[in-house]
């Protein structure tokens, strides 16, 4: 069931970054593969817009974090679609990007729910 606009969530900055750069571990995707997989692993509470996505990636391209190629659409040889890669520089962001992530959410749920000292 699709969530509605008022229950979807705002990503903070960078954290679109971390989620394709983790979606690109799996292997290689085009852009709407990828915005389809983050929506559907959250089950439709993270929506990427195109908008969004492809300054994104052009952004982690720049960074050689991904790299991309056109290539032929699966059966239909006459249409392309570009190929996002994760390099092994953009694996290394990955840890570290996870790694500030679990940082971040610790510290939020240190004062969200706080624990009570004896």
């Amino acid at each position: 069931m699709a969530k509605s606009s008022s229950d979807r969530i705002e990503l903070l900055q960078g954290t679109l970054d971390m989620l394709i750069l983790r979606t690109l571990l799996f292997g290689p995707a085009h852009g709407h593969q990828i915005a389809k997989h983050i929506q559907r692993t959250t089950e439709d509470l993270l929506q990427v817009e195109h908008g969004s996505l492809y300054p994104a990636l052009h952004r982690l391209e720049r960074q050689r974090w991904i790299v991309a190629k056109w290539e032929p659409a699966g059966k239909d040889l006459k249409r392309q679609f570009k190929y996002y890669r994760l390099t092994p520089a953009g694996k290394k962001q990955l840890v570290a990007e996870e790694s500030k992530w679990k940082q971040l959410t610790t510290a939020i749920a240190r004062i969200m729910w706080p624990v009570e000292e004896e």
